[in-house]
């Protein structure tokens, strides 16, 4: 998965230090004047978070073609909000999905990007 980031230094302390994603690898790339980080997510996938000088804003509203949101597992839903509240971040209420009846809600990086909890 890869996220373009506005800048650099908020989502990489976003996603390392907020969410705890270990670093795989980091690398500056002088010809693209952009940083590349490569994040470790539990199970497996990994996210590859990028910078560039000046990026345009992702549209939200209406609904663009593209990647949606990423979704993240957890055990407890109600829990995890609370934890990503009390450090600062923006979050959703917890609903319940219609189609599975399983806990979710959505909370958000540094961006606005939309990002997902669903519990298992």
């Amino acid at each position: 998965m890869a996220i373009i980031a506005s800048d650099y230094v908020r989502p990489k302390r976003f996603y390392t230090e907020t969410l705890g994603l270990p670093v795989i690898a980091e690398q500056y790339r002088a010809t693209r004047r952009s940083y590349k980080l490569d994040l470790a997510v539990p199970g497996g996938p990994r996210i590859e978070l990028f910078s560039f000088p000046e990026p345009p804003d992702r549209p939200s509203r209406p609904e663009a073609t593209g990647l949606r949101h990423l979704a993240f597992a957890v055990r407890d839903v109600a829990a995890t909000l609370h934890e990503l509240a009390a450090k600062g971040v923006r979050t959703e209420e917890l609903r319940v999905d219609e189609v599975t009846g399983k806990r979710m809600a959505f909370f958000f990086d540094p961006d606005d990007l939309p990002l997902e909890l669903y519990e298992v």
